[in-house]
Formats: structure tokens, C-alpha cells, sequence
């Protein structure tokens, strides 16, 4: 699972930032293109970046898609949890369970119609083209606009996404009925900054009244 989550993280991450950098040199693009310097006008002029806007909007469903099923399994979804939190412990744990039983069955049936769409949508030809196997009069599916990639492996985010999610909410589900316990995300905590250090705040303050009580180690001044 280790292999899996880290996948998924740089997967997220490599998306998020791609579709920034496209989205910052398209604007950039724009802006030097509309300017009148010589030379730097003309070469922006030349440069093609009608398929920016098509391709971040591709990078941020996929994105999206993934980042949904991380938040299941981080715990970082927005819940409400009040009414729940009032229920007798016996009863909050079987409406837990039902909750993420009811998410895994949700976006497992998602993860199906979807395979069936994009399957219907070109992949079957794809997938026998690159076989070898020929289809006289096969349908291969539409094409995006701009790019002109098959909407099939874009549409692909759909029951890729959906069936990691449903894992999530299984693997969650599964860790829940053993401890009982569920994935919270920690807003202060920094991966990889060791634990009980002190804030920048806490540190300053820290300073401050070792300065005005004596020396560094809050003895008297020499």
C-alpha cells in the first residue's frame, strides 16, 4: 500500500504543478504577445498555446478525480459529524461503517458505469487496434478539440479514479472496525518537520523572555 500512496501523491503532485507552469507561461505568452517589443513580439506570435487551456482542464480532473480518493484516505474531507458524535458508541460505529460501506458502494458503481463509458467510447477499439486485431467500420471514439486526443483516455480519470476512492473507503472501512479509529488530518503538522519542535511564534516568544530575564540560557547577564 506504501508503493500505492506515494504513487498517488506524486501523481497529484506532478499534475498540480504541471497545470500551474502551462497556466503561467500561456498567460505569460499572452501577455508578451500583445506587446510591442521587437523581435519578442513577433517570436511570441509564432508560438502555439491554443491547446493550454483544454489540457489544464484535463490535468485538473484527473487531479481532482485523485485528490478525492487521498482525502478519504487522509481524512481531510469535509464532514459533519455532529449528530453522529452524539450517538452512543455502539450506534456511531455502525453509522460509521455504514457511511464509508455506503462511499465504497457509491463510487464502486461510479467506477463501473464509467469503465462501460469509455469502454463504449473508443477504448475497445484502441485496445484491439494496439493487438492488431482490425475492425472494418470500428468506431474509434471522438477526439478533444485542441489536442485532439481520444476523449476515452481523458474520460479514463472517471473509473481510475472512482475505483481508488472505492479502495480507500474500503481500506478505511477495514481500519475503522479493527481500532476504531479514524484518518485525521492535523492542519498544524508539517510532513517531515519533527514533532514537538516549536512554532515560529512560540520560538520568538521564547527569546524574548530569555533577553529581558538574563542571558541566552535565562541566567543573569554577565
Amino acid at each position: 500500500m506504501k508503493v500505492l500512496d506515494r504513487l498517488e501523491e506524486w501523481l497529484i503532485a506532478a499534475l498540480m504543478g504541471g497545470a500551474t507552469l502551462i497556466i503561467f507561461f500561456s498567460v505569460l505568452h499572452r501577455y508578451l504577445a500583445a506587446t510591442p517589443i521587437p523581435g519578442v513580439q513577433d517570436w511570441m506570435l509564432r508560438l502555439n498555446f491554443s491547446w493550454a487551456q483544454e489540457l489544464c482542464i484535463i490535468m485538473f480532473v484527473w487531479m481532482c478525480k485523485f485528490g478525492a480518493a487521498y482525502g478519504v484516505r487522509t481524512g481531510i474531507h469535509v464532514g459533519v459529524d455532529v449528530l453522529v458524535n452524539r450517538l452512543e458508541p455502539t450506534a456511531r460505529r455502525r453509522t460509521l461503517l455504514f457511511g464509508l460501506l455506503a462511499g465504497a458502494l457509491f463510487t464502486g458503481a461510479i467506477a463501473v458505469l464509467g469503465a462501460h463509458f469509455v469502454w463504449d467510447n473508443g477504448a475497445h477499439y484502441a485496445f484491439l487496434h494496439f493487438l492488431g486485431i482490425e475492425q472494418p467500420g470500428g468506431f474509434e471514439g471522438p477526439t478533444t478539440p485542441d489536442l485532439e486526443w481520444p476523449t476515452w483516455a481523458v474520460y479514463s480519470a472517471i473509473p481510475l479514479g472512482s475505483s481508488l476512492m472505492c479502495l480507500r473507503f474500503l481500506q478505511v472501512a477495514w481500519s475503522f472496525a479493527r481500532t476504531g479509529e479514524l484518518p485525521r488530518h492535523d492542519p498544524t503538522h508539517v510532513e517531515g518537520v519533527q514533532d514537538g519542535l516549536p512554532l515560529v511564534g512560540e520560538a520568538l516568544a521564547e527569546g524574548e523572555q530569555r533577553e529581558r530575564s538574563g542571558g541566552p540560557d535565562g541566567g543573569p547577564r554577565p
